[in-house]
C-alpha cells in the first residue's frame, strides 16, 4: 500500500499486485520446509517411513481432533507444493489454483505465454504424478490417510498441537477468493488443483472499515 505510486498503469492493478507477491516469494530466504523437500522423491520416502498410528479419537469426532488431522492434511500436501522449485510452484498457483490465463501468467511471471504453458503443464504433471500414486485424498486406492499420519507427524515434530500454523482463526479458503466454477472435478489436474483451492489462508482486517471508524470518531470529536 505504500507503493502505489509506482503502478504506472500499463498493466491491470491486479497483474501489478501478482507481480509483487512474485517477488517477495522469489526473493524471500529459503523456509527450513523447502530445504528439508526439495523434490518429490525423498518427500514420499520421508512419507511412507512415518508409521501409521492410530489416534486417541480414531472417527475424529472432536473438535480437537478435527484440528489436528486437518493440520497433518494442510501441511502434508503444502509439503508436495514445496517439492516444485519456486518458479513451477508461482506457476502451478497462478495457473491451476488461481486460473489465471497464460497471457496474465507470462505477464506476471515475465516470460512468454507459450513458456508458462510448459512450465505449469510440466507442474502439474509432476505433482499429479505424485499425488496419484502416494495420497489418499486424490486416489482413494493409496492407503496414505491423514488421520492415520497425524500422530506420527507429531511425533516428528511436522505437527505441533500447541502451536497450529494452518488451523487459525480468522481464515477462509482459496476458492473463496479464487473461485471457478465447474458441475463436476472430471481430471485429476482437477482433483490436485482443487486441494489447494480448499487450503486456508488468513484473512486480514477489514482496514478500510477501520480507516471509516477512525474518521468518523474524528469527526465527532471535532463538532463536541
Amino acid at each position: 500500500m505504500t507503493r502505489l505510486s509506482s503502478l504506472e498503469g500499463r498493466s491491470s492493478f491486479r497483474t501489478w499486485l501478482y507481480r509483487i507477491v512474485v517477488n517477495h516469494l522469489l526473493n524471500m530466504k529459503r523456509g527450513c520446509v523447502e530445504h528439508e523437500s526439495t523434490s518429490f522423491a525423498p518427500y514420499g520416502a520421508a512419507l511412507d517411513a512415518t508409521p501409521d498410528i492410530e489416534l486417541a479419537d480414531p472417527k475424529g469426532e472432536t473438535a480437537e481432533t478435527m484440528a489436528l488431522v486437518t493440520e497433518a492434511m494442510l501441511s502434508c500436501t503444502s509439503g508436495m507444493l514445496v517439492c516444485l522449485d519456486r518458479e513451477q510452484r508461482l506457476s502451478y498457483i497462478l495457473g491451476a489454483i488461481f486460473d489465471v490465463s497464460d497471457t496474465v501468467g507470462a505477464e506476471v511471471l515475465e516470460i512468454s505465454p507459450e513458456n508458462f504453458r510448459q512450465r505449469l503443464a510440466r507442474a502439474r504433471r509432476d505433482l499429479r504424478n505424485f499425488m496419484n500414486d502416494k495420497c489418499g485424498l486424490v486416489n482413494q486406492a493409496n492407503p496414505c490417510r491423514c488421520a492415520k499420519k497425524t500422530r506420527g507427524f507429531i511425533q516428528a515434530g511436522h505437527v505441533d498441537p500447541e502451536n497450529l500454523l494452518f488451523v487459525r482463526e480468522r481464515i477462509c479458503e482459496v476458492r473463496e477468493a479464487a473461485p471457478k466454477a465447474y458441475e463436476t472435478i472430471k481430471t485429476l489436474d482437477d482433483k490436485c488443483a482443487d486441494i489447494y483451492r480448499r487450503h486456508p489462508f488468513y484473512k486480514a482486517p477489514d482496514l478500510a472499515q477501520m480507516v471509516r471508524l477512525a474518521g468518523s470518531e474524528c469527526r465527532a470529536e471535532a463538532f463536541n
